[in-house]
Formats: structure tokens, C-alpha cells, sequence
């Protein structure tokens, strides 16, 4: 993630439940994720849950960003 994007989030992750909780599930998927890219090979099923993993943590990231985006704009209103 951007400096940018971290600064935000720690300035609103206290008053912003759902942007706590995506950011708790982003860095937890990249934990899990981590824990693969550390082994030198997968199994099939490994190598499913990480493509999922990823997906998951796609997800939850277009999520942040949107959340993200409305303190954005906010900000340039004020």
C-alpha cells in the first residue's frame, strides 16, 4: 500500500469500523499469503487457496480504496 493510502487509514481506522475491519482482514490475507511465498513448492491445493487468498485480498484492497476515496474528496472539499 502507498504512504499516502497508510496515513489515511491511520488516521481514520479509529472512527471507521468497516475500514478497520478491511484493513484487519488486508493485512491477515497478506500474512497467509506471505506463509506460501516462503515455501519453494505447493500442492495443488495450496496453490488453489493462494489464488483465492489473493482474490480475497484484491477485493478487500478495490473496498479500502473506495473507502479511502470519499475521505479523499471530503478532504478537498474542506
Amino acid at each position: 500500500m502507498e504512504t499516502q493510502d497508510l496515513e489515511l487509514i491511520k488516521k481514520h481506522i479509529a472512527s471507521d469500523v468497516s475500514l478497520k475491519k478491511l484493513y484487519e482482514e488486508h493485512l491477515e490475507l497478506e500474512q497467509k499469503l506471505e506463509t506460501y511465498n516462503q515455501k519453494n513448492s505447493l500442492t495443488p491445493t495450496e496453490e488453489l487457496e493462494k489464488k483465492n487468498l489473493k482474490k480475497y485480498k484484491l477485493r478487500g484492497r478495490d473496498q479500502i480504496e473506495f473507502i479511502l476515496r470519499k475521505y479523499r474528496d471530503a478532504e478537498k472539499r474542506s
